[in-house]
């Protein structure tokens, strides 16, 4: 990326899966990265570390810089020799001001490009089910600032040819206007019978949408309490929404959820949530991290040829053993000659992708079962290795050890109290924004409630529901003063997520 540059970039509506392949290239290169209030904090993943991030957002008048302030800002950033992404909402040039950001930099000599983005006058109808022209419709769009320049002395938009003369209209900022847009619409000559919708946070989990009429909408729009930012859509199109809506039927839509797993994990059950339509809240409260001392799995691994069977009860264990394994100078044939069992289908799906079949695959996804399956087996004298959390349930040693193994059950990773996003989700219990909270494991649990302020727990999780991935998290959570709505009946994140469809159909 050139230094000294600046990359007028367009974020998208609101959902950060409608970014562009050549802005998040912009944005993992850029040294300083200058972004809106429009533009999804998620985004800011894809920024490298070490980067300048200054935040620059307006919103509903109240401006963290005026536009003047922000126009010298990139041109100053661009001219210390900075390579300066700046993200903007939706597109830069519809009614993103980019235009004046672009004529800036173009006056002072400083480089640019301009990285296109979906625009929000586009994708927020298409996401309500309403398509902007179809050819039984209308065959014309028009976008339409609904807040013009208020340093203007006359208005530019002609009334009497917008009114007839387009068959969609969509305003953009428009919400506080709507009355005087109706008004000068139906005043101009459109039936006051055609359909409007207005699209709230369009494309995110929050998005609401009023459908009504010119002559009607006011009210409805009152009625319903929709504030800005929201998109109107002007004409015959409206109609299809009624059969094309289809973001707003999922399940979840407009659900906040917890995901309190390890980051590094938590996208699997955060890409199943969204997908089901939820607001996902990524806070996670344990971090998985290497043991302390590694000697321990060093010497098992030095003496693999000494023990039979090999017991996986996670992914991470898998993760760990074979990183360590492979550490050593060894790789999957110092293993032959040993029998493996993992818990879950995860943890024997990780285990196939180093080349191992699960010889034991236990009826449900916890210890006792895996208890249960080596009943089956005769045990006596056999070596056993467990590679595991360095504090795990102790039932699946001391049952093996009943049945005459030896077990040497050595630590291959730990996991840590995460801080990450506590004041946020704080905040959110406080405005009671949160609608449910997800545990995948005890120690999930035990962190969350570690870093609630004590004295307000029970008050901050008043009315938020709690989904448990089993039985053993589930007991966990009512041991520390959770009351637990919802418990998988498959200890996986498929079931869990079923169980969370199951409590809200």
């Amino acid at each position: 990326m050139q230094k000294g540059k600046v990359y007028l970039i367009g974020a998208g509506p609101g959902d950060p899966d409608l970014i562009t392949v050549r802005a998040v290239e912009c944005l993992k290169q850029a040294d300083v990265v200058i972004y809106d209030f429009l533009a999804a904090p998620k985004l800011l993943q894809y920024v490298r570390e070490g980067a300048e991030i200054i935040y620059v957002g307006k919103k509903g008048g109240d401006h963290t810089l005026p536009q003047k302030k922000i126009n010298e800002l990139i041109a100053a950033k661009a001219k210390e020799g900075h390579a300066v992404a700046r993200l903007k909402g939706g597109d830069p040039f519809i009614f993103g001001r980019g235009g004046e950001e672009a004529e800036v930099l173009a006056a002072e000599g400083i480089p640019f490009e301009i990285v296109p983005g979906v625009t929000s006058p586009v994708a927020a109808p298409a996401y309500a089910g309403i398509p902007l022209t179809h050819r039984k419709y209308t065959s014309s769009v028009a976008f339409i600032t609904g807040h013009e320049d208020p340093t203007k002395e006359h208005s530019s938009i002609d009334w009497s040819k917008l009114a007839t003369g387009v068959g969609t209209l969509v305003f953009l900022m428009g919400v506080k206007n709507l009355p005087g847009i109706t008004e000068s619409l139906i005043a101009a000559g459109r039936d006051p019978k055609t359909p409007v919708a207005l699209v709230r946070w369009g494309t995110t989990p929050q998005q609401k949408t009023v459908v009504g009429t010119l002559e009607t909408i006011v009210g409805d729009v009152q009625a319903a309490g929709l504030k800005p930012p929201a998109i109107i859509v002007v004409g015959e199109v409206v109609k299809l929404r009624e059969s094309l809506n289809w973001f707003e039927k999922r399940p979840l839509l407009g659900k906040s959820v917890v995901v309190t797993r390890a980051r590094a994990q938590a996208s699997e059950l955060v890409d199943r949530l969204a997908g089901l339509g939820a607001e996902c809240l990524e806070c996670p409260t344990i971090k998985v991290v290497p043991p302390k001392d590694w000697s321990p799995l060093d010497s098992a691994i030095d003496n693999l040829n000494t023990y039979d069977w090999l017991v996986f009860t996670s992914v991470n264990g898998v993760s760990f053993f074979f990183e360590r394994l492979y550490k050593k100078d060894k790789d999957v044939r110092a293993l032959k000659d040993m029998r493996t069992a993992a818990i879950g289908p995860a943890t024997a799906k990780r285990l196939r992708e180093f080349g191992l079949k699960s010889d034991i695959i236990p009826k449900t996804y916890q210890a006792e079962s895996i208890v249960e399956a080596f009943t089956k087996e005769p045990m006596k004298d056999k070596r056993v290795l467990l590679p595991r959390a360095k504090e795990a349930r102790p039932i699946l040693p001391e049952e093996l050890r009943k049945m005459g193994a030896v077990v040497d059950e050595i630590a291959a990773y730990e996991t840590e109290q995460e801080l990450e996003n506590v004041d946020m989700l704080i905040k959110r219990l406080e405005e009671g924004s949160i609608d449910l909270l997800t545990f995948t494991s005890s120690s999930t649990v035990k962190n969350f409630k570690a870093i609630l302020p004590p004295e307000r727990f029970e008050g901050l999780i008043e009315g938020v529901t709690v989904a448990s991935i089993g039985p053993i998290t589930a007991d966990t959570a009512r041991e520390l003063g959770f009351k637990v709505d919802i418990t998988a009946k498959d200890y996986t994140i498929d079931g869990l997520c079923e169980a969370i469809l199951e409590y809200y159909d």
